[in-house]
């Protein structure tokens, strides 16, 4: 791309030469009150401001409106006090400005918005090539997934199957789960490619490029038959008729669910295999879900295009990064030096780019020298946008160490404010995806290059979960199960729990309001199994708004007959280390001995053992890696054997 915008760089007007990213964004934060209700959008100041115009919208809707007010050069702000709590509204702020730039923002704001219990179902593709070995991280993650409100399922699928065998396994998910809301796609699942478009202008790179978003438009009518180009340099961009390759340039219409994709195929600059790629990433995104790993909340942009002929691609790190992490906390330093060091939670880098780079920001090979301390990131330039190639640029900041997600930013912009109320990175994606007039187009919006590289799932201000969850049976009670556990390390207003009759099933919350101990009593469970979820919350109060923040929920189960309720034991068991290698300690308080019963996810009953009072040492060299149940007392105890 370098080339070419430097060639359009040569006829952009005299006025727009000095200008810079940053005035093409207006950089927008809420304060939120929630008594009497009102939320306050600020920005920074622009001597060259003409105007401020200011829309108000719900989330729904589908156009701004007539405006809500038109203010001067010299406002800072706009109180809006019709609204209530627990509710959402979304801003757009457009500047005019005396040097001929026209500027916007966007902001999603609430008071004190209702926790998030359901999320919907997320379909796993699974790629078994690919995850080999990492089959207890994908059950870590899947545990990961329903403790923050999803119902997971997972499907193991070929790399070799047609992309429209994919689609129809994605149909019959849709249609036993009506509320799939998200697509995983781990490993070299299936690529669709489709179009004749090249984004990044060059005349090399125009034909089919990848095309993930169509695994989650349900409805779209695909075609193979119009399109008869062989004249790009890739060969995988070439799309001729009944090739596989699809026609459509754009998406045909709403893309339904949201889709993101971790692939460590064919990456050799990096001294690890794809396998142990993909299992570094897993690992990484259980450490940040659970705040094990914390990055400082700020944001960093390393701009080497400049206002660029007025698209200024990296407005949209400006843009986004003011309601995610503030104005104050945005920086501008160089991309992949600096958070070799220092923790970045978002970061956006762009320049003239190629397949394994970009410049002034680095290449592949950069990335894979050292540790990439970032989780959410967006990079621009000339041909990594399409991320199906040989250690692609776009791609390698997900094996680079701690990097979660990553998009081809600039052309079209990605919206991701709504993440500063809580929202995950695929619903962002998709908002991009669907993106035609309502937030400023630039060009090539909806598109069918449009990918989210990432977990989908993902969302900002993890907080670390509780630990030691146990069951029991009171002995001389019935129709009772008590739950006690040890406090989330992150403050917290209190505890929400959850039940539900199968371990991914939809869980229900117990507790109408967030309770501040550690204890809790079902006096109503269900007949025979019944699995227990208790999750941290807290009101966060973010650069947007204000709503209640829960961390991932941790999941026990018990086991109780309502007419016949027997438990000789006055204490609990507990096991260790979790994971486990060979060696499972048990220990166990009372005074009887227990029967444990170690079974798989499928329920298969695959060991059996005999526990005393006391600890004790339990051979389990037989199981194989995985995620396992020991079934003992009443208790239902979750553990991984490596």
């Amino acid at each position: 791309m370098l080339k070419y915008l430097c060639v359009a760089l040569l006829c952009m007007p005299a006025i727009l030469m000095a200008q810079v990213s940053q005035d093409y964004a207006v950089q927008l934060t809420a304060v939120v009150e929630a008594t009497p209700p009102s939320i306050t959008i600020l920005w920074e100041t622009d001597p060259n401001a003409i105007d401020y115009t200011i829309y108000r919208k719900s989330t729904t809707a589908t156009s701004w409106g007539t405006a809500l007010a038109i203010l001067d050069n010299a406002a800072i702000g706009y109180t809006d006090v019709d609204v209530v709590p627990d509710s959402l509204y979304e801003y757009r702020v457009l500047r005019h400005s005396t040097t001929g730039v026209f500027a916007d923002g966007y902001i999603l704001s609430g008071i004190a918005m209702h926790a998030t219990d359901y999320r919907g179902t997320c379909l796993i593709l699974n790629d078994t090539s690919a995850t080999s070995g990492s089959e207890a991280l994908i059950q870590q993650y899947m545990f990961d997934l329903a403790g923050d409100g999803w119902y997971p399922v997972k499907i193991d699928v070929d790399a070799g199957l047609p992309v429209e065998s994919i689609r129809n396994m994605i149909t019959v998910v849709y249609l036993e789960n009506t509320d799939l809301e998200a697509i995983f796609l781990l490993g070299h699942v299936p690529v669709p490619y489709s179009g004749n478009l090249n984004p990044d202008g060059h005349p090399d790179h125009l034909g089919a490029w990848p095309a993930d978003g169509i695994y989650g438009d349900l409805d779209g009518f695909y075609t193979d038959y119009s399109i008869d180009n062989a004249t790009a340099s890739r060969p995988e961009n070439w799309n001729v008729p009944g090739d596989g390759k699809y026609d459509q340039v754009t998406f045909p219409g709403s893309i339904e669910f949201q889709v993101g994709r971790v692939d460590m195929h064919n990456m050799p600059s990096f001294a690890l295999d794809e396998h142990a790629l993909l299992a570094q990433y897993l690992t990484n995104d259980h450490a940040y879900r659970t705040g094990l790993w914390k990055p400082e909340s700020r944001a960093l942009v390393d701009d080497n295009f400049g206002a660029f002929g007025g698209e200024a691609f990296a407005s949209s790190g400006y843009r986004n990064f003011a309601p995610l992490t503030g104005p104050a906390n945005t920086q501008s330093l160089d991309f992949i030096s600096t958070m070799q060091t220092d923790s970045y939670l978002w970061a956006y880098g762009c320049g003239g780019g190629w397949f394994q780079g970009a410049g002034g920001i680095g290449s592949t090979t950069d990335m894979a020298a050292d540790t990439l301390h970032t989780v959410f990131t967006m990079l621009f330039g000339s041909y990594f946008g399409d991320w199906d190639s040989q250690d692609n640029f776009l791609r390698s900041p997900l094996a680079a160490g701690r990097a979660l997600t990553c998009a081809w930013s600039g052309r079209p912009y990605w919206y991701f404010h709504y993440m500063g109320m809580g929202a995950t990175t695929g619903a962002c994606a998709r908002m991009t995806m669907n993106n035609t007039l309502l937030y400023l187009a630039n060009i090539y919006t909806h598109k069918v290059h449009i990918a989210l590289m990432g977990d989908p799932t993902l969302r900002m201000f993890p907080i670390a979960p509780i630990s030691d969850l146990v069951l029991s049976i009171p002995l001389g009670t019935t129709n009772l199960i008590h739950l006690d556990w040890v406090s989330s390390p992150d403050p917290v207003d209190g505890y929400y729990v959850y039940r539900a009759n199968s371990l991914f099933g939809k869980y229900e919350r117990l507790t109408p309001d967030f309770i501040e101990t550690n204890t809790y009593e079902d006096i109503s469970p269900l007949e025979g199994r019944n699995y227990y979820m208790v999750k941290p919350v807290r009101l966060e109060t973010t650069f947007s708004g204000s709503f209640y923040n829960t961390g991932i929920g941790i999941i026990d189960s018990a086991d109780i007959t309502l007419t016949n309720i027997e438990n000789s034991h006055t204490g609990t068991c507990v096991i260790s280390p979790n994971p486990a290698g060979n060696v499972l300690y048990v220990s166990m308080q009372g005074n009887a001995e227990s029967l444990g019963i170690i079974e798989n996810l499928q329920g298969q009953c695959l060991l059996q053992i005999c526990v005393y009072p006391g600890s004790q040492a339990v051979d389990i060299t037989s199981l194989p890696g995985g995620f396992y149940f020991l079934h003992i007392a009443g208790q239902a105890i979750p553990f991984i054997k490596n």
